[in-house]
Formats: structure tokens, C-alpha cells, sequence
């Protein structure tokens, strides 16, 4: 997708570049221990910028496959002035268009590092960690900046952005690995740079004990991830509270299963390591790029939007599935603000499904553990008037409210009928579920749908992060407090006066048996469940065309203004809590 020149690949990694900030003329220097680190002083923002720490030593050589090490101490003066080198990035099944910008490319294997943006002066200021998404085969720190999240909140924060081992780097699978190496050794990354964080952050002026843990997508998975690392049980306390946006839980196998093993022997074959009797020292000897192009084919062959190298079960730090863990709740951490987007279905789903018959298909597809019985239940949970019909593509589409008809089992700004179908079923049991599940996972938990148009997967970066020109700016106002609020006071209840955004005919609804100067929004309940609905209304229409088959509108000031009310997350889009009652069902069948 292409939103005024900026790719779908830019909204969901916000960036895959950026050019070095100018040094200052008095820079500020921070000693870690084993290294110094020089950084550079924004005037505009008050903030001081450390971009390129490493955190862990270069996870190449014997290292190749293995868990973190602590860097080699380095005293020399290093500048801290440039965004770190992204990892090898494995893309997405070539089914998936290219336009979607979820495509492979050559990176480097040195690059365990992290970003830091520490307000001056900084004292005992709460830590927001981020990891990035990407379907633990994309992206990384670049671009990501915080600048505008941080002043919107009063520079209340640090924010700490982090890279991790990505593909068949991070997550190859297979008793070999087991025996000779790290498995899940991307979450183990993370696991590391949240040592880190505890170990360092108070020289940047930060508190070790307020660290709010975020992520979108697959890095909110792995969020969720870290908080069931070692059954829950973890002794370290690395972090406070958790942010999940868009939780994506995909299929996760035991480490020898068939699937990750046949991942395993396609990925050893393309590197020509297998007729080697040690595979694992093979490839620990095999160049980087051949590594790079066997890990990308390998995933490339994999149907629509499905990525072929993902955490696994493995006993020890990923010691259950995570759909068991969320829904018995034997999770770390004290609260949770879990989110979704309206149209979470796309870019990831596909769209070219016309008939009936299509949707079948994706049904058989995409679930090849259900019996015949188990999918003609699925097709009936997601049933609609009219869905044995053809769609037709001059059908208008548009958004639903949530709360009248038609619903998202049917109607989108991307999709009607069976198309919308295949959308919601995605949606549904990839990230909308889960992000359920996850708000009631933890002792306090709030929810919330960003439904500001488009609406799609990844979208809500753009409102996040600096330098996109939309969503509007009072949304982006609201959106940044109340993430703000949540990582600073524990609690993500904004003000009206911040929902509107300064825009004075921003709408927020009103609750009974709520104050007048806050926005309405409970605690998850799950007896009677609520959740904050983040719309927008007005300004500039542009219309996209992503590809043939997938186009839509962005909007953008002047003119915007919200939408913000409070609704029942069980009745929402013709009744979701029943349907993530079905998909609780099947967790185990799916399995994730």
C-alpha cells in the first residue's frame, strides 16, 4: 500500500532509514561499563538521543544460532549518532504483493543493538521498550522516533527501541538446533535487551522498576511472549506493565514438529550444508549472504501472507502455547492496555476471494487440522444473509459502526461478502482474539478498537511514531496520551479535553456513572467486558490503490476531528465475543 508516497512497509516499520541527527555542540556521553557511548542533544525536543548501543556481543561465528552474549567491553568513545544496521530480513510468501512491502533483503548479522531517547536531565522517569513487528522476519529500529509520543507527554518518559535476530537467525527450529544451539533465539534477544534495560537504564535517568514493555503484531506477541517466558515464572522482574497492539499469535509448533522441521531441512538443503553429518556447524561456517537467500526462499514458499520462521514450543523459555498461557492467565506483569484495528485483515489476508467456494478454500488452506464438521462450524459461526453470493467489485463499500449492521462479517472500507469474509476470519483469530484474551490475561487490563480510517494492520504506527501525515492531529493527540498515561500513571483513562485533541467538535460519548472530565472507559471485565472505541471523522480524502484488488482512502487535516465512545465488547460487529468464544474452542486445533 501507498499512502502519499510512504509504503505499507514504512507504516508498519515506520521507516527503514533515517539520516544521522547532527551532533550538538555540547553532546552528551553516557559510560555503561564496557562501553561509551556519545549521543547527540535535540534543543527542539529536550531530549537526548543514543542511537547504534550495542547490547549484546555480535551473534556471529559459534555465535550463529546461539543466546546472547555480553558485548566485549570497548572504552573507546563510540558515536552514537546513526540508526544500528538492520538484521537479515526474511520476507513473506511471494503470494503476498510486493507493493505490500513485506519483501526480503540483505542485512547484517552484527546487529544486536538499541536506540535510547532520554528527556535532559532526566531522574527516575518510567521506560517504554519497544519491539518492533514484522512477522519475526522484518523490520527494525530504524526511523522509529519517538520525538513527538514523548513530548506529547511532557518528555515524561525514556523510550528504549530494540533490534533482535530475525528469520532462520532467530528462530530455526529442529532437535539440532536443540542440541547445538539457542531455539527461539530472537525472543531470547529481547529477553537479553530487557536485562539490559534493568541493568542500565538509571544512567540515562530512567526507574528499572516502571518498564512498560510494547510492541504491535508480531511484537506484541512477543511481548506476550516475554511476559510467559520460563511458564511465567521468570525471576528476574524486567518489566511492570504491557501494551499490545494488533497481538499477533500465530501457529506455534513443538520445536521438532513437522513444520519447523521441514523448515529446518528445506533451509540447511538451500544453504548446502545437507550432507554435512553437523549440520548446525555447517551453517555456523556458511556465508552470510547464501544464509540470507536460503532463509528468504524458504519463507517466500509459503502460502499468502505467512512468514516460515516462528517462536516454537521448547520447554524452557516458551514452555506452553501462548493462546493456553493468555487464557489460563499464567502470565508476568500487572497490567495490560491491549488493542486492534478495525480492518486487521488486511494487508495479510488475501484478496482476490469472489465466490464461496473461495472462502472454502482459504478455510482449507488456512486450517488443515479442522475436520469437515469443525469447518462447517467455522462457516456457520461466520455466516451472513447472502454469503452462498458472488461478490461483485462494484459493490460500495464502507465502514460499519460496530454496533448496527452491517458488521465486519461482511462490510469494510476493503471488502463485502465472502471477501470481508475470509478479512474477519483472519482478523479475528490472528490479532483480534488474542488481543481479548490478553486484556483479561493480567490483574488490570484495558481495550480498545483504532478504528480511525483505514484502519488496516499496522496502521496505528503511523499515529504513533514521528512524521506521518495521518491519521489527523487530534487523533494523534489522543492516541499518544493514552498510551502515555498508561506507561506514566498506570492507567490509560485520558482526559476529554486530551480525547478531543484541540479540535472543539471532536465527539466523545458520554457514560452514565462516569465523570464528565475523563473519558469512560472501565477496567476489563469480563463479565460484562468494555472497550474504547478510537474513531475519527472529516478531513482530506486521498485515494489509494495499493493493487489491483486492494485500495482505499486515508484522510488527513484539516478537518479531522474524533470519535471516541465506550461499547460492548461482547455485542461489537454482530456479536465478536461469540465468535472469540469459538476460536477459544479451537485454540488448540489451530494451534497457536
Amino acid at each position: 500500500m501507498r499512502v502519499k508516497g510512504v509504503g505499507l512497509v514504512i507504516a508498519l516499520a515506520v521507516g527503514s532509514s533515517a539520516e544521522p541527527i547532527q551532533r550538538a555542540v555540547k553532546a552528551p556521553k553516557i559510560d555503561l561499563g564496557y562501553a561509551v557511548y556519545e549521543g547527540t542533544h535535540d534543543a527542539n525536543t529536550s531530549i537526548n538521543i543514543f542511537k547504534g548501543i550495542r547490547y549484546a556481543a555480535p551473534p556471529l561465528g559459534k555465535l550463529r544460532f546461539a543466546a546472547p552474549q555480553a558485548p566485549t567491553p570497548n572504552r573507546t568513545t563510540t558515536l552514537a549518532l546513526s540508526d544500528p544496521p538492520f538484521c537479515p530480513q526474511t520476507g513473506a510468501s511471494s503470494e503476498t504483493p510486493a507493493e505490500y512491502g513485506f519483501t526480503s533483503a540483505i542485512g547484517d548479522e552484527d546487529c544486536l543493538f538499541l536506540n535510547v531517547y532520554a528527556p535532559a536531565n532526566a531522574k527516575n522517569l518510567p521506560v517504554f521498550l519497544w519491539i518492533h513487528g514484522g512477522g519475526y522476519g522484518l523490520f527494525s529500529a530504524s526511523g522509529l522516533d519517538p520525538s513527538d509520543f514523548m513530548t506529547t507527554n511532557h518528555n515524561g518518559f525514556i523510550s528504549v527501541i530494540i533490534q533482535y535476530r530475525l528469520g532462520a537467525f532467530g528462530f530455526l527450529s529442529s532437535s539440532e538446533v536443540k542440541d547445538n544451539g539457542a531455539l527461539n533465539a530472537g525472543l531470547l534477544d529481547m529477553n537479553f535487551a530487557l536485562g539490559w534495560v534493568q541493568a542500565n537504564i538509571r544512567k540515562f535517568g530512567g526507574d528499572p522498576r516502571k518498564v512498560t514493555m510494547a510492541g504491535e503484531s508480531a511484537g506484541a506477541g512477543a511481548v506476550l511472549y516475554q511476559a510467559q517466558a520460563y511458564g511465567g515464572k521468570q525471576k528476574e522482574s524486567l518489566f511492570r506493565n504491557v501494551i499490545t497492539a494488533s497481538p499477533w499469535v500465530p501457529y506455534q509448533h513443538d520445536y521438532n514438529d513437522e513444520v519447523p522441521r521441514t523448515a529446518y531441512t528445506k533451509f540447511v538443503e538451500a544453504s548446502g550444508c545437507s550432507l554435512e553429518k553437523n549440520t548446525i556447524e555447517c551453517l555456523r561456517t556458511t556465508d552470510t549472504i547464501i544464509l540470507q537467500n536460503a532463509s528468504a526462499k524458504v519463507s517466500e514458499a509459503g502460502a499468502f501472507g505467512t512468514f516460515a520462521f516462528l517462536p516454537v514450543t521448547d520447554g524452557t523459555f516458551v514452555q506452553d502455547r501462548l493462546s493456553k498461557s493468555l487464557l489460563s492467565k499464567s502470565l508476568k506483569g500487572k497490567r495490560v492496555l491491549s488493542g486492534n484495528m478495525a480492518n486487521e485483515g488486511v494487508p495479510l489476508a488475501p484478496p482476490t476471494t469472489r465466490t464461496l467456494q473461495d472462502f472454502r478454500d482459504y478455510v482449507d488452506k488456512t486450517f488443515p487440522g479442522f475436520s469437515i464438521s469443525e469447518k462447517s462450524r467455522l462457516e456457520e459461526t461466520y455466516s451472513f444473509p447472502g454469503d452462498t453470493s458472488d461478490v461483485q467489485r462494484n459493490t460500495t463499500r464502507f465502514a460499519t459502526s460496530g454496533t448496527g449492521v452491517p458488521t465486519a462479517l461482511n462490510m469494510s472500507e476493503f471488502g463485502t461478502g465472502n471477501q470481508q469474509r475470509v478479512f474477519n476470519v483472519f482478523a479475528e483469530y490472528a490479532f483480534v482474539c488474542p488481543s481479548y484474551w490478553a486484556a483479561a490475561a493480567f490483574p488490570e487490563g484495558w481495550k480498545y478498537q483504532f478504528s480511525a480510517p483505514p484502519s488496516y494492520h499496522g496502521y496505528d504506527l503511523q499515529a504513533l511514531w514521528s512524521g506521518n501525515p495521518t491519521p489527523g492531529q487530534s487523533f494523534k493527540h489522543a492516541f499518544r496520551r493514552i498510551w502515555g498515561n498508561f506507561i506514566t500513571k498506570n492507567s490509560p483513562v485520558i482526559s476529554v479535553e486530551d480525547a478531543k485533541g484541540g479540535v472543539a467538535n471532536s465527539t466523545i460519548a458520554p457514560a452514565v456513572g462516569y465523570s464528565e472530565k475523563d473519558v469512560p472507559w472501565p477496567r476489563w471485565n469480563e463479565k460484562e467486558p468494555k472497550l474504547l472505541n478510537l474513531n475519527a471523522t472529516g478531513g482530506v480524502p486521498f485515494f489509494v490503490q495499493a493493487t489491483e484488488d486492494l485500495y482505499y482512502y486515508t484522510y488527513s487535516d484539516p478537518g479531522a476531528s474524533n470519535q471516541i465512545s465506550l461499547a460492548d465488547a461482547t455485542a461489537w460487529e454482530g456479536g465478536r465475543g461469540k465468535r472469540c468464544e469459538y476460536w477459544k474452542a479451537m485454540a488448540a486445533k489451530v494451534p497457536y
